[in-house]
């Protein structure tokens, strides 16, 4: 089943102990993550867009397979083909490309942002306008009927397992499903959950 679970972000200190081992340096935090799941979300690229050298050497970082999912605050339009360009360099470990979007609904912005992208790439729009209800031709964060992937933000833990039963039952592939980063190492543990309840064949 091609359903992707990660979380949002991995460097955080405050999951040690508990995800990542006592003693391990942060540089070797994303080599451990990447054992353990194979996708993350990277938020960093929405405040400040990393060399092109930084993108390689997390890619360098993660095995055959892992996907990182990277975040664009959609401001000027112009900074779009920079900001495509430039994640590219992850290769072949570039997954969907997350386009936060706070204006109101303008479909000729919408047009450009597809015109500027490779063929192929994974777009999921993150509309937080609701003037942008019932967009279509795109994927939209959190629509479980999305195509040709879904893309599923869980923001609101805790978790039980029911829940993740439920959430289990309900999947479709292909998908990516992450869950938010809180201080404690809450996250992985309902990732890993849940992809077990996958594995199981989930509910029962």
């Amino acid at each position: 089943m091609n359903v992707r679970i990660g979380t949002s972000g991995w460097s955080y200190r405050s999951w040690q102990p508990g995800f990542y081992p006592p003693g391990m340096a942060p540089e070797a935090f994303l080599a451990f993550y990447a054992h353990h799941f194979d996708t993350v979300e990277l938020n960093t690229t929405g405040y400040r867009l990393p060399a092109r050298d930084q993108f390689r050497r997390w890619a360098d970082s993660v095995p055959d397979g892992f996907r990182f999912a990277p975040k664009l605050a959609l401001g000027r339009l112009d900074r779009v083909a920079p900001f495509l360009d430039r994640v590219a360099a992850l290769g072949d470990r570039l997954g969907p490309i997350r386009i936060v979007v706070e204006r109101e609904r303008d479909d000729r912005v919408l047009g450009e942002i597809l015109a500027a992208a490779a063929p192929g790439a994974e777009l999921v729009f993150d509309f937080r306008d609701p003037s942008w209800a019932g967009t279509e031709r795109v994927v939209v964060v959190g629509d479980a009927g999305a195509e040709p992937f879904r893309y599923i933000r869980l923001r609101e833990p805790r978790y039980g397992d029911e829940d993740l039963r439920a959430l289990a039952a309900e999947l479709r592939a292909p998908s990516y499903v992450f869950f938010r980063h809180e201080n404690e190492p809450t996250a992985p543990a309902y990732a890993r959950r849940l992809r077990e309840l996958l594995a199981a064949g989930a509910p029962g």
